[in-house]
């Protein structure tokens, strides 16, 4: 199972990569593998305020549908309209292709609240 060391991750297994003021959210490859091919992703549009901890979207598989967590607040500034077409870019690159939003962080300090990679190894 891949999972990059220089990214977030939460309990409900999604990652951030923070750049900046700017975190790139997604859901990991342990999500991905568990929910099977992924059928549709329910982004939010841009503009709308997320508050971490709280549901933004929904991704649907063949055999359940998932609410997607932010793992930060802010604001989302870019969704990834690729995942209209081809949302089974979510199993091939969850960490590249298939990212689904890029956040406006509020709280830099929420992101102490976030696992490292070795704490979301433990949780698994």
């Amino acid at each position: 199972m891949n999972l990059p060391e220089e990214l977030y991750y939460t309990k409900d297994h999604e990652w951030a990569r923070v750049e900046g003021d700017t975190a790139t959210v997604g859901i990991t490859d342990y999500a991905q593998s568990e929910l099977g091919d992924i059928v549709y992703v329910e982004l939010p549009e841009v503009g709308t305020t997320v508050k971490q901890g709280e549901s933004f979207g929904t991704i649907e598989a063949v055999k359940a549908v998932s609410d997607l967590y932010a793992p930060l607040s802010g604001e989302v500034t870019e969704v990834n309209t690729n995942l209209e077409d081809s949302p089974e870019l979510v199993n091939q690159d969850p960490y590249g292709a298939g990212w689904m939003i890029k956040i406006k962080i509020s709280n830099p300090d929420e992101v102490n609240n976030l696992l490292s990679k070795a704490d979301y190894e433990k949780l698994l």
